[in-house]
């Protein structure tokens, strides 16, 4: 196969991307926005030894799995891959996608549960990320396209909820106004880099990323999003002049509303700040959060530690009924909005809060932990730390709830933590003499990202009977 060459085929499945797969020769073929058993036309766009990578020319024979995408930019914008297969089949492809990532990567061939479904496909995220690019038409408030840093325009989301219209309406009224530029990442000029907004009870807090000292025309900005947006709100702006992917710098600035808001889940009352962590779909998060705290079943003998732990709601959660509890959080302001979630909620004096590295505090803390143990993982997209894993194998924690957003590192990780898969100097590899350390209980989809390929997942592990 070569380059621009064009082929006819049937797609054979889809992908962990949620990309069409088909099986041309000996060559595995990735097809975006192609579905299992349409007969498509494609262009070879890309090779890679026994890999190419196509673009979708024609759908021959369309599957009866394919819907009308209801986003005008959907193709064109890298936020959503699956808009175009309905829910149902939606929710079975994570599902399946969960567990060949155990097979390939873990070498677990393991049963995964039904995918726990949102509510509502769309208008369900309450946090967004705009970044806002320049180029010789003028600067354009979007997203990226896939897999390139290329800003796609657009005025609205349907993944996203009503305000995001308004709030780009406001911010394309105010760079006009005062003749703003968008970010160049070759240049590395240009006055603002990104926009971000999170719903907190029904009010926003919005934060302008700029590359400069001070944001240009604050007050009309203010006056404009008030004109725009009909909701409590907050203003920040924050200063990141550095050539990197990272979004915010250190300083932020409060420019407008409060600097906090407060929320409520299960009975805990918490505080959520600008740097503050929060999954991005209420209704999901609540049935996770749920799930998590059946499964922990604590009581006053157990102690519970919540690794990246956030602004402390799992770790109150959880908390609440146990002897104690331990929370691990690398930012700051994270770290002193769960100390003061547990003064709120009364739980000040049974749980402890750290600031740093997880792989720095984790294996001290658990020796020093001589009750029954539930330790609680929510790591970032990279999974953990070699020195968590080991210190976990090394430990008698009865039980783990890893949480993940990321199907590829959470199969790594619980190999490794199952015995599975092993760590040598050569990297990790499977093991020929597994060590059964702990055994999966159950694994939960979560559909906390609908119309994307992305998927939340619970699993929990126990320890194994020596």
């Amino acid at each position: 196969m070569k380059k621009n060459e064009e082929y006819v085929g049937i797609v054979n499945n889809i992908g962990a991307n949620g990309e069409g797969v088909i099986l041309n020769g000996d060559t595995v073929v990735f097809l975006p926005y192609a579905i299992t058993g349409e007969k498509v036309r494609y262009k070879i766009l890309k090779t890679v030894k026994n890999c190419a990578y196509a673009k979708l020319l024609e759908v021959c024979t369309p599957s009866e799995k394919r819907v009308r995408p209801k986003c005008s930019a959907f193709i064109k914008c890298g936020g959503c891959q699956i808009q175009h297969i309905d829910y149902s089949s939606q929710l079975k492809i994570k599902e399946d996608a969960i567990h060949q990532c155990f097979k390939k990567i873990a070498g677990l061939d393991i049963t995964v549960d039904k995918t726990v479904e949102c509510k509502n496909e769309y208008h369900y995220r309450n946090k967004l990320s705009l970044p806002v690019g320049q180029d010789e038409n003028g600067f354009k408030i979007g997203f990226y396209a896939e897999n390139s840093h290329r800003v796609v325009a657009i005025e609205d989301c349907p993944i996203n909820p009503a305000w995001t219209k308004d709030v780009i309406s406001a911010f394309s009224e105010y760079m006009k106004e005062f003749n703003l530029s968008g970010y160049n990442e070759i240049t590395h000029k240009g006055n603002i880099r990104e926009i971000t907004v999170r719903e907190v009870s029904d009010a926003l807090i919005i934060t302008a990323v700029i590359n400069g000292d001070n944001l240009i025309g604050e007050q009309r900005l203010i006056e404009i999003i008030k004109s725009k947006i009909d909701k409590e709100f907050s203003l920040f702006y924050n200063v990141n002049k550095k050539d990197t992917n990272v979004i915010y710098g250190e300083k932020f600035t409060l420019l407008y509303g409060k600097p906090f808001y407060y929320a409520e889940q299960f009975g805990i009352k918490y505080k959520i700040g600008v740097q503050s962590f929060m999954q991005v779909n209420d209704y999901i998060s609540l049935k996770l959060y749920q799930a998590v705290k059946d499964n922990a079943l604590t009581d006053d003998e157990t102690t519970v530690i919540d690794a990246y732990s956030g602004a402390g709601l799992m770790t109150a959660l959880t908390s609440k009924d146990a002897k104690n509890g331990v929370g691990i959080e690398i930012v700051k302001e994270a770290v002193d909005c769960a100390d003061e979630l547990m003064k709120i909620n009364g739980l000040d004096d049974k749980v402890v809060n750290y600031c740093g590295k997880c792989e720095d505090i984790l294996p001290k803390i658990i020796p020093t932990i001589k009750n029954k143990t539930c330790l609680i993982l929510d790591p970032p997209r990279k999974g953990c730390d070699e020195k968590v894993i080991r210190a976990i194998t090394e430990s008698n924690i009865e039980k783990i709830i890893y949480v993940s957003c990321m199907p590829s590192t959470l199969a790594r990780d619980v190999g490794l933590l199952t015995g599975n898969l092993i760590f040598t100097k050569e990297g990790i590899k499977k093991s020929e003499k597994p060590s059964f350390n702990y055994k999966i209980r159950s694994i939960t989809p979560f559909d906390m990202f609908p119309q994307t390929k992305h998927v939340e997942t619970l699993c929990v592990l126990t320890k194994y009977d020596r």
